[in-house]
């Protein structure tokens, strides 16, 4: 059976949290600089509980950029592999979306999880014995082509030059009708961290078929502020008004933020799509 929480829509942004719920179960979450590649910790006794949280922090995962997913369940309490139809589930949304996702799965070897997931009929799933396996398998995978990235530093400048990224994205890859959306988006993205982050920060643009993708990552682990933004352009003078992240939530197809390690990434897409909906903006 297929849990419910796969049904039910989301709304953006997409925001990925983690840490530790009543009774002790947790999803930790973690994405590179792009959020191409993101790994998932499972800890605790496999629940209901526990389930719901693996498939609200995937299913958000899976609205974001990411080409791949990589589940760490070493330490899932599952003595008979009760919690195999959750990643049979998670496979095939991930597999049959219109931006299929590679998802792994990293398991020790002597449980009967990974037994019944070695021996499922249909497609077998991506399965190792240790992350270190399973990251090299997904590095093999993912693709590099398509993608600008530049390392900055937190200070005004550096909004110009994630901008000239963009306009040199579009550019190379055909998308000018992206660029001032993109330009503008990513300014927002980057003047945040900035402004906010004060660390140095990575900027990445990439591109998958008509859509492109934008992400900063900074050593910030604080999330931006919708809130923040709304005060803040109720006082800004009329020409400022609707910029901040209202600007990036109103003409964005989908964007979110995921935790790194020792900070974040914030990402957003643009999209020569219309209509482009949360199940579409992998």
């Amino acid at each position: 059976m297929e849990p419910r929480e796969w049904l039910q829509p989301l709304v953006p942004p997409y925001f990925v949290t983690t840490g530790t719920h009543q009774g002790g179960v947790s999803v930790d979450v973690t994405a590179d600089a792009s959020t191409t590649v993101v790994e998932m910790t499972v800890r605790g006794q496999w629940s209901q509980q526990l389930g719901n949280q693996v498939t609200a922090g995937l299913r958000r995962c899976l609205a974001g950029p990411c080409e791949a997913v990589i589940i760490d369940m070493h330490n899932v309490g599952d003595l008979h592999g009760a919690s195999l139809p959750y990643w049979l589930a998670a496979q095939r949304t991930a597999r049959l979306g219109p931006a299929p996702v590679h998802l792994a799965f990293c398991s020790p070897p002597a449980t009967m999880l990974n037994y019944r997931l070695r021996h499922q009929e249909g497609t077998s799933p991506l399965l190792f014995a240790t992350m270190s396996q399973a990251r090299i398998a997904i590095a093999g995978k993912v693709s590099r082509a398509d993608r600008l990235q530049v390392r900055l530093a937190p200070r005004p400048s550096s909004v110009r030059a994630a901008r000239d990224l963009v306009a040199q994205a579009c550019h190379t890859w055909r998308l000018p009708d992206l660029r001032n959306d993109a330009a503008l988006i990513m300014s927002e993205l980057v003047s945040n961290a900035v402004d906010h982050a004060s660390t140095d920060f990575v900027v990445t643009v990439f591109r998958r078929g008509g859509r492109l993708h934008l992400a900063v990552r900074d050593g910030d682990s604080r999330y931006p502020l919708m809130d923040a933004a709304a005060d803040t352009m109720r006082s800004a003078p009329v020409a400022a008004r609707g910029r901040g992240l209202r600007l990036v939530h109103a003409i964005a197809a989908a964007w979110g933020a995921v935790p790194a390690h020792s900070g974040k990434v914030v990402w957003a897409t643009v999209s020569t799509d219309s209509g482009l909906d949360a199940t579409e903006a992998a």
